[in-house]
């Protein structure tokens, strides 16, 4: 099967300015995911969707492609990245190129091993299947541990249910989705506008490689992990 690697990357960020360059451990964030990218045998292409000249230049550098940049409205701090995603499928479509997936890698899971991805990519491989998405096992649990809080400050589960639970191990499993990486059908991805309108399937990633990079705090975490590893 042929397939062919995303990375989205915009140059505007909130949460961490110039988050997808920021260096981690030496390497432009967006560089660990090019890295790994090239490392996977069953991909033909890494392609970089970004808005930014800058970011453009460091992607090239580190070995993807930038064959289009990315237009503004598909940049605002609401563009949702499904649309990113249909931008590059019809950009390929439009160039006659024929894919079997998608292999979406954001650039904010740095810690990611080449085995998670290929897991993902085998799971995609076993047929029937819209989706591949990563998870991780969650410490908070909406039926026990998460609330919400309303305008007078009174909290209520997230999620209640008839019979009441006092322990988090009566409580139904829950799952992280982490940004690891997807593995998308084209179609479907062109014929749809919510991962979750078709039939997807996770992958479990250990928590330690699965940390989702917004905030400086964030990053703060990774660095450790890395210094750990290293």
């Amino acid at each position: 099967m042929k397939y062919i690697v995303l990375i989205c990357a915009r140059g505007g960020s909130k949460g961490l300015p110039g988050k997808n360059i920021k260096p981690l451990n030496g390497v432009p964030l967006i560089g660990w995911s090019i890295n790994v990218a090239k490392k996977i045998n069953r991909v033909s292409r890494v392609i970089v969707s970004t808005d930014s000249e800058e970011i453009a230049e460091i992607a090239i550098k580190y070995g993807a492609e930038v064959p289009f940049i990315r237009p503004k409205e598909l940049a605002e701090d609401e563009s949702p990245e499904w649309l990113v995603w249909k931008h590059t499928l019809v950009y390929l479509q439009n160039k006659k190129i024929e894919i079997d997936g998608l292999v979406v890698l954001p650039t904010t899971a740095p810690l990611r091993s080449l085995k998670d991805i290929n897991n993902c990519i085998d799971e995609y491989e076993k047929g029937n299947v819209d989706a591949v998405i990563t998870t991780s096992n969650s410490y908070r649990n909406p039926y026990f541990n998460m609330v919400t809080i309303d305008t007078k400050k009174n909290s209520f589960l997230v999620i209640t249910k008839d019979n009441k639970i006092f322990r988090r191990q009566d409580a139904p499993k829950v799952f992280d989705i982490t940004t690891v990486g997807y593995v998308v059908r084209p179609q479907f991805v062109l014929d749809n506008n919510n991962l979750f309108d078709g039939k997807v399937r996770a992958v479990s990633v250990p928590k330690e490689r699965s940390i989702d990079i917004d905030t400086q705090f964030d990053f703060d975490i990774a660095e450790y992990f890395f210094k750990k590893i290293l």
